[in-house]
């Protein structure tokens, strides 16, 4: 059983790029048409129609291009390979030599490179066209094998019980259609495998994302650069109550949940039938 995880970064598609307007992303809000939170509330617990909105809500474009370069230079600060490093260790904890693993959106791929540096047979599938190749330069500079490619987790273009351990790290926000994401990973996970998800908490307050970037070792522009997308994201993000509504409503039937500071974990296992 792979161990606990630790958070190791949230940021994804910061800044509003010409495709996220024409696809509705104005203002840092979702275009499912999410509302922020109520006046003099830090907290983020949907009401049930927004509920209803944020399960819906339209695919998030894939960053691209230059952005995507900025983004994996903010990632690897040395605050945050450290915390990769850790992350690795501890999601693989228990796994045998040469698990098959599968990271779902990986971003520049840090986390990949790194449980691939710990023996797994490394497998990862981004939207993004950059992330992919970002991903490759990453793994061939450190000397690892990473099988990336472009796709989308709705579709994953893997063969039924092919891993053993799925993991999607500040990313399942993202998705457009987060139950069949859950489902695909149900799909390619081996009977017994879990998919672990790391992403940001809709529920994380203000004064946690500031000490969350805080502890990113980012220069003062980059911290604000970060912090203030994060604010906005949050509004994207899901609370414990719609992850375990997701996970009821996916092949997975259930899971499990955990939150601290900014982050949520969710733990799915495929279980015999």
């Amino acid at each position: 059983m792979a161990g606990r995880a630790e958070p190791a970064g949230w940021v994804r598609d910061l800044v509003a790029t010409p495709e996220r307007e024409q696809s509705g992303f104005q203002a840092g809000l979702p275009v499912g048409g999410v509302l922020p939170p109520r006046a003099g509330s830090d907290t983020h617990d949907p009401e049930p129609e927004e509920t209803m909105k944020k399960i819906s809500q339209r695919q998030a474009p894939g960053m691209e291009g230059a952005m995507a370069r900025w983004y994996a230079r903010q990632r690897a600060s040395a605050p945050q390979i450290a915390a990769v490093r850790r992350y690795a260790a501890q999601v693989t904890a228990g796994l045998p030599a040469g698990a098959a693993v599968l990271e779902v959106a990986p971003g520049p791929g840090y986390l990949a490179v790194e449980m691939a540096r710990l023996g797994c047979a490394m497998t990862a599938i981004d939207l993004s066209r950059t992330f992919v190749e970002i991903t490759a330069e990453n793994a061939a500079r450190a000397g690892v094998r990473v099988d990336v490619r472009q796709g989308d987790a709705a579709g994953l273009p893997y063969p039924d019980g092919s891993f053993d351990l799925i993991v999607c790290q500040a990313a399942f926000k993202n998705f457009g259609r987060p139950v069949r994401a859950l489902d695909e990973m149900h799909r390619v996970l081996r009977t017994g495998g879990t998919a672990v998800i790391n992403d940001m908490s809709r529920e994380a307050s203000r004064a946690a994302i500031d000490e969350e970037v805080r502890g990113m070792g980012l220069t003062p522009l980059n911290s604000l650069l970060t912090k203030m997308p994060l604010l906005a994201l949050r509004h994207r993000a899901y609370s414990r109550a719609l992850f375990a509504r997701l996970a009821a409503e996916s092949a997975f039937g259930t899971c499990e949940i955990r939150t601290e500071g900014i982050s949520v974990e969710v733990r799915l296992t495929k279980s015999a039938r």
